[in-house]
């Protein structure tokens, strides 16, 4: 009879709590559930915790979790006027935005400060259809950990299909060096060889170890991010 009283407690829990969890999480506003900054993750972590609890344990008052509810959801929007009315405050507890492209070169200082190797960025590149680092003028990692990218006018630009004409099929690249490794099987699938890499690296001026990124098209395109890059970053403020 107990377990049977203790699983009814806890299913009672769960459709009163909810309801209060979704007027709460309204009240907040879209900012909490869409952009996920840094103080509103640690309070959606927070709800999680204080129902989860409350839903698991039923010697936990209910009333008590009712409170907590409502109170974080309080700090909540009390934090988010002080964000928009103090910038300053706003700075303190969410990230800058982080420059981690400019002019198609990887900021590997940027990269680091971040904690984002190649690949991650890679991958949200990838996520926004870009498959050449070179199309990029400069991406920025946003407080949210979302990536902006614009790219280069020249790519921006009305397309050939857009104008009514034939479009010329753009090859994809491989990632072929990585912080001075050079992956062997990219060469192999781009038909190359490692002397013609060197010969490649030697036309520019460029060692193995001064190349962060470099990746190789279809073609035999190279496209190299050195990683001491002279590019100018963009003045981005949060």
């Amino acid at each position: 009879m107990e377990i049977v009283k203790d699983s009814l407690l806890v299913a009672g829990r769960i459709f009163t709590i909810f309801p209060l969890l979704l007027i709460v999480g309204m009240f907040m506003g879209k900012r909490s559930v869409g952009e996920l900054p840094v103080f509103d993750f640690l309070v959606v972590l927070s709800l999680g915790a204080v129902v989860g609890a409350d839903i698991a344990d039923p010697k936990i008052e209910h009333i008590h979790t009712a409170v907590a509810i409502i109170l974080i959801g309080l700090t909540q929007r009390l934090v988010s006027v002080l964000t928009i009315k103090w910038r300053k405050f706003g700075n303190l507890i969410t990230f800058e935005p982080t420059v981690v492209v400019s002019q198609g070169q990887l900021i590997v200082p940027n990269l680091i400060k971040v904690k984002y190797s190649v690949d991650n960025i890679l991958q949200m590149l990838r996520e926004r259809d870009i498959f050449h680092l070179g199309d990029v003028d400069f991406a920025i990692l946003e407080a949210n950990g979302k990536l902006t990218v614009y790219k280069k006018e020249s790519k921006s630009a009305p397309s050939l299909e857009d104008l009514g004409l034939v479009k010329q099929k753009k090859s994809a690249s491989y990632p072929l060096i990585i912080e001075g490794k050079v992956y062997e099987d990219t060469l192999a699938y781009v038909q190359k060889d490692t002397t013609w890499l060197a010969s490649q690296l030697q036309t520019r001026g460029l060692r193995q170890d001064d190349i962060f990124f470099a990746s190789v098209d279809d073609n035999g395109e190279l496209y190299i991010s050195e990683k001491h890059s002279s590019a100018k970053l963009p003045p981005i403020h949060h």
